[in-house]
């Protein structure tokens, strides 16, 4: 008597698990609409990129020549693995834009208040207004770190040290949020499955209502060349190079997706909106392609980080966003500004620079096309979000 509703059940489930799906891509690719545009500027007419500025290396230039190298080519916008005082002080009176890092090994001290306080007067108040500080990345990689008994750590100094840039008065213009690996991810293929692992989902709900309550980005470190170095045979080259091919479609949601970058981008952007957040941006801290790599890193070439880097430049400067959220520019910072010749592991650690430590091209991405005056349309600029969002200056708490 029962066989009958069975078809039917599971098609009205099916049915209405597609609807789930239409809904939630409408409103995930709606939460950046007109208050996004006039908040945050993500529409403004001049594109922009940043560059990671890594320092594993013994023959790598000065911060002066390294400001004279962002000059030639308009690259306002870069990001560091610590505060190092040489740096934020040759970049002070530039236009480029700093992100600097809070090392892992000091996230234990800055879970309490006092520590997080001193940390902010001592490596960013000095600097300011004259260095362009627009965000601080409070560790790296932290939640798939050897080390699991930070991942505590991570939320607690990231709410200090937000209360420190507010007790400071610095909260307005600077942003705290961590960089992620896409190993947070139990699941990202289709987009629309994607999902955090299980045994990170409470800490990062903390997280999450962190960056919900100080409008601050979700970054995430991406790359491609992984996927396709571990699986070479089902993933397509050109379509993690951003090359013409079919692409995929996702069957929940219908979009379409012609590279792999973007379908990671918009994994992300679904798992959170399956932990009950909605509006939280998602940007790219790194991504990018090793010119170089042992016998068994596939895809590990001078064409391949050439072709992955230039059409990811072109893509940037047409501000494109993801399927997800088109209206919205994704904003991606590449890896890395030089080869760093003391990082260990593989050889591929060694070969993601876009320039030599002498400064000459590894590879040209096009880059010289914006070496010419800054009044250039096509200046490599933008302002960073961080300084037009306003965040009220509270202290903020997990109450």
């Amino acid at each position: 008597m029962c066989f009958p509703q069975s078809p039917i059940t599971m098609a009205t489930f099916i049915q209405r698990m597609a609807i789930n799906y239409i809904f939630l891509t409408f409103v995930l690719s709606a939460d950046f609409t007109d208050s996004a545009i006039t908040d945050i500027g993500f529409l403004v007419r001049v594109a922009s990129f940043g560059i990671n500025y890594g320092q594993v290396g013994n023959n790598l230039p000065p911060p002066d020549k390294v400001l004279k190298l962002f000059s030639s080519f308009q690259i306002t916008k870069t990001r560091i693995y610590d505060t190092n005082p040489q740096i934020l002080q040759t970049f002070a009176n530039s236009n480029v834009e700093v992100i600097v890092t809070i090392e892992n090994q000091i996230l234990i001290q800055l879970n309490d208040p006092q520590q997080a306080l001193q940390w902010v007067s001592n490596h960013i108040k000095p600097y300011l207004p004259d260095t362009k500080i627009t965000g601080i990345q409070v560790g790296n990689e932290v939640y798939t770190e050897e080390d699991t008994t930070l991942i505590q750590f991570l939320v607690p100094a990231m709410v200090n040290i937000h209360n420190a840039l507010v007790q400071l008065g610095l909260d307005s213009s600077i942003h705290v949020s961590t960089p992620c690996s896409l190993a947070v991810l139990e699941e990202s293929y289709p987009p629309s499955a994607g999902s955090f692992k299980s045994e990170i989902s409470g800490i990062m709900t903390q997280l999450l209502n962190f960056l919900s309550s100080t409008k601050a980005p979700f970054w995430i470190n991406a790359y491609p060349y992984f996927a396709y170095k571990n699986d070479p045979i089902r993933i397509s080259l050109d379509y993690v190079l951003f090359n013409p091919n079919q692409g995929m479609v996702d069957p929940n949601t219908k979009l379409h997706y012609d590279n792999m970058l973007y379908a990671q981008v918009d994994a992300v952007t679904f798992a959170i909106a399956k932990l009950g957040f909605n509006g939280i941006e998602v940007r790219v801290s790194e991504t990018g392609w090793p010119s170089k790599g042992d016998p068994d890193e596939i895809g590990a070439s001078l064409e391949n980080a050439e072709t992955y880097n230039r059409n990811l430049l072109r893509r940037q400067m047409a501000n494109e966003g993801t399927p997800l959220r088109p209206r919205m520019r994704l904003e991606a910072y590449l890896f890395a500004l030089f080869n760093e010749d003391m990082k260990t592991g593989a050889t591929s650690e060694r070969n993601y620079g876009l320039f030599q430590p002498d400064e000459s091209m590894t590879y040209n991405v096009g880059l010289s096309a914006f070496a010419t005056s800054s009044t250039s349309s096509t200046s490599i600029s933008l302002t960073s979000s961080a300084t037009k969002t306003k965040v009220k200056a509270k202290p903020w708490s997990f109450s």
